[in-house]
């Protein structure tokens, strides 16, 4: 989801700088959407590792931005703007091909996520942006975090299929590597704009035989699984 299929990066600078709008502090939001994400994995491997018992993405959030508003200097926030701030992640905008791509793949495919962000977290986001999911897939239904095999596996099971009929779509070669290893079909899509149109160029695209697909985006994913356009 942060990142594939929606623009994690653009939203939380976006919902930054809706916060101090009105006051006269000067915040390189860039900078600290950058930061929070960057907390992302060492917060997921305190649980991974048994450092702390399970949290859900809002929780592990919510602890890192803490201690980010003290290293950026953001002061003066009550403790509803904090929660707002926070739950930035639940408003995430979709990139422009996701949603298109997706509805062309619906009427052929079960699609839904499978993210390290909780139920309430990707059910708000879907309801927020449109995204027409079949259904919620969501690491917190196994208790575990990507990449352990338990989310995967899990989700295959509560779909009743076998590995090989399960595909992964992701713009993160890491979640595709744990995917293939246990058996599941893998797309990657590329998103050289995840981390902002400075490190664009830096965002290599894997080979065309590292993974079952490699795609530009969703639109180009639904043509490679032959998912013609839908006719209004």
């Amino acid at each position: 989801m942060f990142g594939t299929v929606v623009d994690w990066r653009s939203s939380v600078i976006r919902e930054g700088k809706q916060i101090t709008e009105s006051t006269d502090q000067t915040v390189d939001w860039a900078a600290f959407a950058d930061a929070w994400r960057k907390e992302y994995r060492p917060s997921l491997e305190r649980v991974r590792q048994g450092e702390i018992p399970w949290q859900n993405l809002d929780e592990l959030h919510r602890e890192s931005l803490e201690e980010l508003l003290d290293r950026f200097d953001v002061e003066g926030l009550s403790e509803s703007e904090i929660v707002h701030l926070n739950r930035a992640w639940h408003r995430l905008d979709p990139w422009p091909d996701a949603i298109p791509g997706l509805h062309r793949l619906k009427p052929h495919y079960v699609i839904a996520p499978l993210s390290n962000g909780h139920v309430r977290l990707l059910t708000n986001m879907a309801k927020r942006a449109g995204i027409p999911w079949d259904l919620i897939l969501s690491a917190e239904l196994s208790g575990h975090y990507k990449p352990d095999e338990e989310t995967y596996l899990t989700a295959v099971d509560l779909l009743d299929l076998e590995v090989d009929n399960v595909m992964m779509v992701a713009a993160h070669e890491r979640d595709l590597d744990a995917s293939r290893e246990l058996g599941l079909q893998t797309a990657y899509v590329h998103r050289p704009l995840e981390w902002g149109p400075e490190k664009a160029d830096s965002t290599e695209k894997p080979e065309k035989n590292a993974y079952d697909i490699v795609a530009d985006d969703f639109i180009e994913l639904a043509e490679c699984l032959d998912a013609p356009p839908i006719i209004r």
